[in-house]
């Protein structure tokens, strides 16, 4: 099928759920902004000490955004399944393909956040908060934490979908798994470059927490295209 044509359909069945989604997450937004001082407190508690504002629709613009946040995130796996069946649909991918596909990307993206908010995150905000001193006091405004925190997690969560992107490809024919097999050291330099813009910090220990990770999914995209037996 042509390029053209099978973005066509992909387009014309993303359309058809584009403005349901936009209204469940303008609602699911406004729902959770009432409970976004406890959301705020408690991703305060676990990355964060005082958070200051410098403007005064500072507070209220963080609340939206990580409200925002929140939304995006629940609602995700929705997202996911208009999202694969809209691509699904030029390739004939349906049924239990179509379930594989839906579930395992649901479940990389909640993986690759958890694994950001609990153990790069803590790590990187360590790091730049190690800079502080009795001369130097750290003074985080509250928009600038949670935009922080927000586009790192979002991001982790989109790079850990990797492997079921890699298994996608290869089997509407794009790439083969001899491709990514003869091609690992590319990878792996995109990985450590990928690593090192997306980390909150320039460090190895920060790069490799990201790095590894993603290159091990690499490996497990090799590997499931192996038991798929897509060559």
């Amino acid at each position: 099928m042509a390029f053209h044509t099978s973005l066509i359909i992909f387009l014309t069945e993303l359309r058809k759920s584009i403005r349901n989604m936009a209204v469940a997450l303008f609602l699911c937004t406004g729902v959770i902004f009432l409970l976004s001082p406890q959301l705020l407190h408690f991703v305060q508690a676990h990355l964060a000490d005082k958070l200051y504002f410098f403007s005064v629709s500072g507070p209220f613009l963080a609340h939206v955004k990580l409200a925002l946040f929140a939304a995006v995130y629940l609602l995700m796996p929705w997202v996911t399944t208009v999202l694969w069946r809209a691509m699904g649909k030029p390739f004939n991918v349906a049924g239990g393909e179509l379930f594989f596909f839906i579930f395992f990307t649901c479940l990389l993206f909640y993986a690759g956040t958890l694994f950001c908010y609990y153990v790069t995150l803590p790590f990187g905000i360590q790091f730049l908060l190690g800079f502080s001193s009795e001369e130097l006091k750290p003074v985080i405004s509250v928009g600038r934490f949670v935009n922080f925190t927000t586009i790192f997690i979002l991001a982790f969560g989109l790079i850990f979908e990797l492997p079921i992107f890699m298994v996608f490809l290869a089997k509407v024919g794009v790439f083969t798994r001899r491709f990514y097999e003869k091609n690992r050291r590319y990878a792996l330099l995109l990985i450590a470059i990928l690593a090192a813009l997306l980390t909150p910090t320039p460090d190895v220990v920060n790069m490799s927490l990201m790095g590894g990770p993603l290159y091990l999914l690499y490996e497990a995209g090799i590997f499931i295209l192996m038991v798929l037996q897509i060559k």
